[in-house]
């Protein structure tokens, strides 16, 4: 219980962006079980490289545990009025407790705190801890020429043509909690 209580979001430091993929790919198990996502399971994580410039910019948030070891994270990045989630990934011991949607509330309030205009990714459309999961939370299915060359860029990348969709949070959007 104690370990549970001292759980809490911050941004991320430099020293934990090479922790992130081990992370990443902790939860990238969970796709195992999603027939033709398999093979996520196995993937390439984001580079560490790419986890410090997120880092750098004040735009990733990790979950750390009582030890103030990460445990969780979200990697997002500005574009004008818009902030961008790139991943959002919980280990597996902590998923289905509430972190990812409290990191998701996290950046969205970081959205809101810098005036800017709305939260966008893109997510697969039918696994339920993604575009259900991020409907919950106020987001809905957006198309606007830079996410449609992200889509893009995925579907060249691996992914099945139609799977995924971008989608977008006002940063008026009401708190999900």
């Amino acid at each position: 219980m104690a370990a549970e209580q001292s759980t809490h979001i911050r941004l991320a430091r430099a020293q934990d962006a090479g922790l992130l993929p081990a992370i990443e790919q902790c939860a990238a198990q969970a796709f195992r079980a999603i027939e033709g996502l398999a093979w996520l399971a196995d993937a390439a994580s984001i580079s560490i490289e790419r986890y410090r410039q997120w880092i750098a910019l004040s735009t990733c948030w990790v979950v750390v545990d009582d030890h103030d070891h990460p445990q969780g994270f979200l990697s997002a990045e500005r574009f004008g009025d818009d902030l961008h989630i790139h991943e959002v990934s919980v280990a597996q011991p902590l998923q289905g407790q509430g972190w990812g949607r409290r990191l998701v509330e996290t950046a969205i309030e970081h959205a809101r705190a810098q005036h800017l205009r709305v939260v966008t990714l893109t997510t697969f459309k039918h696994v339920p801890w993604n575009a259900p999961f991020y409907r919950r939370l106020g987001f809905a299915i957006h198309v606007d020429p830079r996410l449609e060359t992200i889509l893009a860029d995925e579907y060249a990348h691996g992914f099945e043509p139609g799977s995924r969709c971008a989608m977008a949070c006002p940063v008026t959007c009401p708190n999900p909690s």
